[in-house]
């Protein structure tokens, strides 16, 4: 049989079809990769998409990173309380559209519609907020907003005032996008007004090593392992009305001592010396004892109060105090 002869009319025009790759069709751990490697802005962004992106982009572990590079330094426990009893109060959201929003925050304001920020999503049953109140990314955009105060501490407060020259006082903080830098709120001194203070770097600012409050003294657990050489920090303050500041010293040896590691027993004595470099020699604030065994609050109304010690063992908590070291001797 011979073959058919086709015709060129019955010939079937073929359509190319195309298929477009969606990044939700991405194996999971590739998209989490890929998020992990996002920066806020690119997380709130990717959220806008759609709901399944929305919901991948607010997870917690995601933002956990972003907390710790940027906050991590000068956020610790008793800012997380402070966070914690803001969500407990059904305080405002940080995302208000009530004045201008500036930075990160305004960025994100703008990127998703009203809906989205203020109100539940209508496909909910439940109402909820989002981001989710309790998430860790709303935690990062009250600390972004600025609107939210936390509790923290200043290195040489008030402007390196030479009074507080390497000393570390409680304060209350909010931060400025614009200037990249926080205000600075301090606890009222007596019957003086809270003191305040603008433009305070990130260099001056770190969470509260000790968690205790500004008023209460700080039980030294560490005495009995300090020698000469140690760094410390201490607590002083001016008057029992006053709240405590953390001072740096160093451990020095007793006038019956020469210095002589190979003969020195200061460590076996309960008697133990401090000694703060800053002021000159003769300085009344130059030097003070302590007892090691039986510490507590001592001092007077002439010269203040020295409460708590801690022993620092950390080289970055030894550096921070030599890099803002006094440029003179303090009298």
């Amino acid at each position: 049989m011979s073959p058919r002869k086709k015709n060129s009319s019955s010939k079937v025009e073929s359509v190319e079809t195309t298929w477009e790759m969606s990044v939700l069709d991405l194996p999971d751990l590739v998209l989490e990769s890929i998020l992990e490697k996002l920066p806020p802005e690119g997380l709130c962004r990717m959220a806008s998409v759609c709901t399944s992106l929305r919901d991948r982009c607010i997870s917690d572990h995601l933002w956990e990173k972003h907390m710790k590079n940027k906050w991590s330094k000068i956020v610790g426990p008793a800012a997380n309380r402070e966070w914690q009893w803001h969500i407990a109060s059904g305080k405002g959201s940080v995302f208000s559209t009530q004045g201008k929003q500036n930075g990160l925050v305004g960025y994100l304001t703008q990127l998703w519609p009203f809906v989205l920020i203020r109100s539940s999503f209508t496909s909910c049953s439940k109402k909820s907020n989002f981001p989710p109140p309790d998430s860790t990314m709303s935690w990062y955009f009250a600390l972004e907003s600025g609107k939210f105060w936390f509790p923290a501490q200043v290195y040489n407060r008030e402007n390196g005032h030479v009074g507080f020259m390497l000393s570390c006082y409680d304060a209350e903080l909010c931060y400025d996008q614009r200037t990249n830098t926080f205000h600075a709120r301090y606890p009222p001194h007596g019957r003086r007004a809270s003191p305040t203070e603008s433009g305070v770097t990130w260099d001056r600012l770190r969470a509260p090593p000790a968690d205790t409050s500004p008023h209460d003294l700080y039980i030294s657990d560490r005495l009995n392992e300090v020698r000469p050489g140690d760094h410390i920090e201490i607590q002083w303050r001016r008057n029992k009305e006053f709240p405590y500041g953390w001072w740096y010293g160093i451990v020095g040896h007793l006038e019956t001592c020469d210095g002589n590691a190979n003969y020195c027993r200061c460590h076996d004595s309960d008697t133990v010396v401090l000694e703060f470099n800053q002021y000159s020699r003769g300085s009344r604030w130059r030097t003070t004892t302590v007892d090691r065994r039986y510490h507590r609050e001592e001092g007077n109304e002439a010269d203040g109060f020295y409460g708590g010690i801690r022993k620092l063992c950390s080289n970055e908590e030894i550096s921070t105090w030599k890099n803002i070291w006094p440029t003179e001797v303090l009298e």
